[in-house]
């Protein structure tokens, strides 16, 4: 979703109950964040300094919140007697250190939000609501009335349970005793290494020893480059520094941690969304005292503190999971490039399909790259075969082909996997008689079809809107309403019917809903106890499926037509991680990609596992076109009632826009409405602003976004802007 501005003028600290005269003059001022749409910093006073990265109880309006103080003032920005006083100092846990402050401030900088956006929603939700706390009281400064609720003691508050109830209690009582030393047994050096895996670990250790740089390990899927994570981070640990390990996706996470744990003991913390608070706030405040010395984690725990961090490790960096979408819109992997400089240590990025920023950095010079072109096990690369649909008979989306070599995998006891990334039954439902389809009531979207337990439900997957599948067409009255194409449990139950012997296993977002499902989901595959897999991008990277020998790949041609220039990038990189899952143990694998455009420039690089060739080729057209990552962007969306409202907004942008004398040398396109254009009924446009300079497209920004909310007052509900947008 766009981000959230407010519409009106913040008017700073508002007003404060009176003070007199003398309790004034013997105050200090504080500059505290907050988490509210509004610009700067607000004021309030204590009757002693505190420290910045402080957590602090405040008043604002009529609401408690939860602040972090960022600097002593000598006077505030406003008349003294109007300035509230905090309402508690929140010393639970300890000021957030200097370089996690810079990071902070760092981002709010690059990414155009207020301090307050930035610096409260990264922390876990329990140290960002007020009331939720029973820290014990630090030296200076009040705790949080939380804590000094009459006829409530400790013990029974814990009873009470969850992170707002003793978590941070439980947290601070676990010591070096809860996490112990690493079993010297597992903390060997593993299998032995390749050729290219120990000239690539030679370029990391050089790295290392040189305490900063940015490494990119580009290694073909099955190469290793896990192994080297490993290695590396237990040098740094014998070296009493941290190691900070992001992967993009949750369901990335257990494989990893198991192979953490096997090889460097439990010196572990994990961090990512679906964990319960309590456990959140454990994993959090090991991490940040130390405890723990190796951090796992999705992109949010790239804001962690940690006091001994010593190497960053960003997995599978061409991930587009690593940009945020919504509130901070911002990309874990460039953060964590930024981190690493900050603070003089070093960061490997490691990706099979780099991005292609990445890889002109590296070609470039700027980050060093190190290659593993051959897989670890001396297993080759699977074959790559493109089947030709255009005169196919397809039986329900499947070439016979395909059908045949599924057949043929089943008969030899092998596993197969069928990938489609798209979840539901079928996309829409249409009417045999007329025009109707299944569109959503609230999007400019269609309904999709999903039979959950064998109900028949429309949903969309834009809103959220669910309804049931009407008896017949709400239109003519026709019962003979159809589905069209086919998602992830439409071809679920047509292999069940058509191998009925087989053992088949859905996964896809719709099968992990639940806590623990996909974990559950993922051992059964890693088990053996599926014949055919069906997926969607959660299988088609970071798994090691032993008895995988097949790969079918449905529907590949719907991103080809993609209106976003990164469509074949990303394409390519969806179709060598998928293709990447076959063959790792064992031989004789293949990949068969169904297409109508066998042609085209994206199949043959990858029926040649060309990865290289593909990234010149890409770069080349950008360059030509002035895209990134030769140019910078950034978008600006508004939101509205009407569409109409929404363009008239950034119209009135643009004009204002192209005056500022900043605007030289910055590119400012027409508003055009968003693909999707009403979603929950709320209608969407964007502005794109482009430049060959970054320096020049910030300065623009930072001259015309203040004035924005000016413009978008009684005429758009909501306006954002994204820096770097990944989707346009």
């Amino acid at each position: 979703m766009p981000l959230k501005r407010a519409t009106g003028a913040a008017s700073g600290t508002p007003a404060p109950a009176a003070e007199t005269v003398s309790a004034v003059a013997s105050r200090v001022y504080l500059a505290v964040a907050l988490d509210v749409p509004l610009p700067g910093l607000f004021d309030y006073s204590h009757d002693r300094p505190v420290p910045p990265g402080v957590r602090v109880r405040v008043m604002f309006g009529r609401r408690a919140m939860v602040g972090m103080v960022w600097a002593v003032r000598d006077a505030p920005g406003v008349a003294a007697e109007r300035v509230r006083p905090i309402e508690a100092v929140l010393d639970d846990v300890p000021p957030m250190p200097a370089d996690w402050l810079r990071l902070a401030e760092f981002a709010a900088h690059y990414y155009h939000r207020p301090l307050g956006e930035v610096l409260l929603p990264v922390l876990p939700p329990s140290l960002r609501r007020p009331g939720a706390y029973t820290g014990a009281r630090s030296a200076g400064g009040p705790v949080c009335r939380a804590d000094r609720r009459p006829g409530t003691s400790r013990a029974a508050r814990k009873r009470k349970g969850g992170a707002d109830a003793g978590a941070v209690d439980a947290a601070a009582g676990e010591n070096a005793a809860a996490c112990p030393a690493p079993d010297p047994a597992r903390d060997g050096e593993g299998p032995v290494l390749t050729a290219a895996q120990a000239c690539a670990l030679e370029g990391l250790q050089d790295l290392l020893a040189a305490g900063s740089g940015v490494a990119l390990l580009h290694g073909v899927t099955g190469s290793g480059k896990t192994e080297l994570y490993l290695r590396l981070a237990r040098r740094v640990r014998a070296a009493g520094r941290q190691v900070l390990l992001l992967v993009p996706e949750i369901n990335l996470t257990p494989q990893l941690e198991h192979s953490v744990r096997a090889r460097l003991g439990d010196r572990l913390a994990v961090i990512h969304s679906r964990l319960s608070e309590g456990d959140r706030l454990r994993a959090w405040l090991r991490a940040s005292r130390g405890q723990a010395d190796i951090l796992l984690g999705t992109r949010l725990a790239l804001f962690t503190p940690l006091p001994r961090l010593g190497l960053i490790v960003v997995d599978e960096e061409h991930d587009a999971s690593y940009k945020q979408q919504d509130g901070l819109r911002y990309s874990a992997r460039d953060l964590a490039v930024w981190r690493g400089h900050d603070l003089k240590i070093p960061v490997v990025l490691g990706s099979a399909t780099p991005s292609l920023e990445t890889w002109r950095h590296a070609q470039e010079g700027g980050y060093r790259l190190l290659s593993l072109p051959e897989r670890a096990q001396a297993q080759p690369l699977p074959e790559i075969r493109l089947v030709d649909t255009r005169r196919a008979r397809l039986e329900q989306g499947f070439t016979p082909q395909l059908l045949d070599a599924l057949e043929a995998r089943l008969a030899q006891g092998g596993q197969s996997l069928v990938f489609i990334n798209r979840r539901g039954y079928a996309p829409v439902l249409r009417c045999a008689s007329c025009a109707w389809v299944s569109q959503c009531r609230r999007c400019t979207a269609h309904m999709v079809l999903h039979r959950p337990g064998g109900r028949h439900v429309l949903q969309c997957h834009h809103c959220g809107d669910a309804m049931p599948v009407p008896r017949a067409c709400p239109e003519c009255g026709d019962p003979d309403i159809q589905p069209m194409g086919r998602g992830t449990q439409r071809v679920e139950e047509f292999l069940a019917e058509r191998f009925p012997g087989a053992r088949v296993l859905r996964i896809d977002a719709d099968a992990t809903r639940l806590k623990g499902s996909a974990e559950a989901l993922f051992a059964r595959a890693h088990a053996g106890e599926a014949d055919i897999l069906v997926g969607t991008q959660m299988v088609s990277k970071g798994h090691d499926f032993a008895r995988l020998g097949l790969v079918g790949v449905l529907n590949a041609d719907a991103m080809l037509f993609s209106q976003d220039f990164r469509a074949p990038e990303r394409l390519f990189a969806q179709l060598m991680q998928v293709a990447g899952r076959a063959g790792r143990r064992q031989g004789g694998a293949e990949v068969m990609v169904q297409t109508d455009y066998p042609d085209q420039a994206v199949y043959q690089a990858l029926l040649r596992h060309d990865y290289q060739r593909f990234a010149a080729h890409c770069l080349e057209e950008r360059r030509d076109l002035g895209l990134p990552p030769f140019s910078s962007q950034a978008l600006l969306t508004a939101q509205a009632g009407r569409v109409r409202d929404a363009l008239d907004f950034l119209e009135a942008a643009r004009a204002q826009a192209r005056a500022l004398p900043e605007a030289a040398g910055v590119r400012v396109h027409d508003p055009v409405p968003l693909r999707i254009v009403r979603v929950a009924r709320v209608e969407r446009a964007q502005l794109l602003f482009e430049s060959d300079g970054r320096g020049a497209l910030h300065r623009l920004l930072r001259a015309l976004l203040p004035g924005l909310d000016e413009l978008a007052r009684g005429v758009v509900q909501h306006w954002g802007i994204e820096i770097d947008p990944q989707e346009i």
